[in-house]
């Protein structure tokens, strides 16, 4: 699944062309996607000029005036910047016209999601209960030991909880663990001040990187102009069962949290 680093590397890639510009039209050519398509989404948008892309979490937020358009790109989609007269592909759902140019979702297992939100998107059902943003300067180790204080549950999991922190998916909390040493087990409660001083900066410093190699792409996920991210080629632990750490040499084990796979250095990590 795309993690906050893909979404915000195509919120990055989309603004500089589609900002300011007017929506000429909307193609739909599947319907359901995890949600139903709004009804009428081309009257909605047609005429529109885009004043913003904002990103909360793993949710793009095109902004329309005072309505916006939320954008999820759940397992697999992605948004390509494409000509408008461009052939779609079977997995192509949905195009929004920008004169010559098209924005195209791209969806093969179609549970990505585009919601028509009016008023204060905010306090939406699916945005209100999100958590704080990772690379905020509000996340930091303080925020972080007052956030654990009392949870018995698996660090890994915690940091993966978007109640708590939004957008830190599986690969990036393996890899954030790594670089603070920290066991992906760990009750989150336990954690001392000056570890999590150290975990918070740990994922900062990885999705940034992320954000620098232009995000993983393992399966589906591209740029909107059609390249891969390579973060993937940087990976410390994630994916790697078996491989020497790179640090240490000791082997690389995996575990299952929350029934999603976890890779960490049994060494490295205590």
């Amino acid at each position: 699944m795309p993690e906050l680093p893909e979404v915000e590397v195509t919120r990055r890639g989309l603004l500089p062309d589609l900002r300011g510009r007017q929506i000429a039209a909307v193609v739909a050519r599947h319907t359901a996607l995890r949600y139903p398509l709004p009804r009428h989404l081309d009257c909605l948008l047609a005429g529109q000029t885009l004043r913003d892309i904002d990103r909360r979490g793993k949710y793009l937020l095109f902004r329309f005036g005072q309505d916006t358009l939320l954008v999820h790109l759940g397992m697999s989609g992605s948004l390509r910047l494409v000509p408008a007269a461009e052939p779609p592909g079977r997995h192509d759902h949905l195009d929004l016209v920008f004169g010559d140019k098209a924005l195209r979702l791209r969806d093969p297992r179609r549970f990505g999601a585009v919601l028509w939100l009016e008023g204060d998107a905010a306090r939406h059902p699916l945005l209100a209960p999100l958590g704080i943003e990772p690379l905020s300067d509000a996340f930091d180790g303080a925020w972080l030991h007052a956030a654990t204080r009392g949870r018995a549950t698996a660090l890994k999991l915690f940091i993966m909880d978007s109640h708590a922190i939004v957008g830190v998916g599986n690969i990036y909390a393996s890899e954030s663990l790594f670089r603070a040493r920290i066991d992906p087990r760990t009750p989150a409660g336990r954690l001392s001040r000056a570890r999590c001083a150290r975990l918070a900066d740990a994922i900062k410093a990885t999705l940034e990187a992320a954000l620098a190699a232009g995000g993983s792409t393992l399966r589906d996920f591209i740029h909107s102009d059609g390249a891969s991210g390579w973060f993937q080629q940087q990976h410390l632990v994630y994916g790697r069962e078996g491989e020497p750490c790179r640090v240490c040499g000791a082997r690389l084990r995996a575990l299952r949290l929350g029934q999603r796979s976890t890779f960490f250095c049994p060494r490295c990590q205590r």
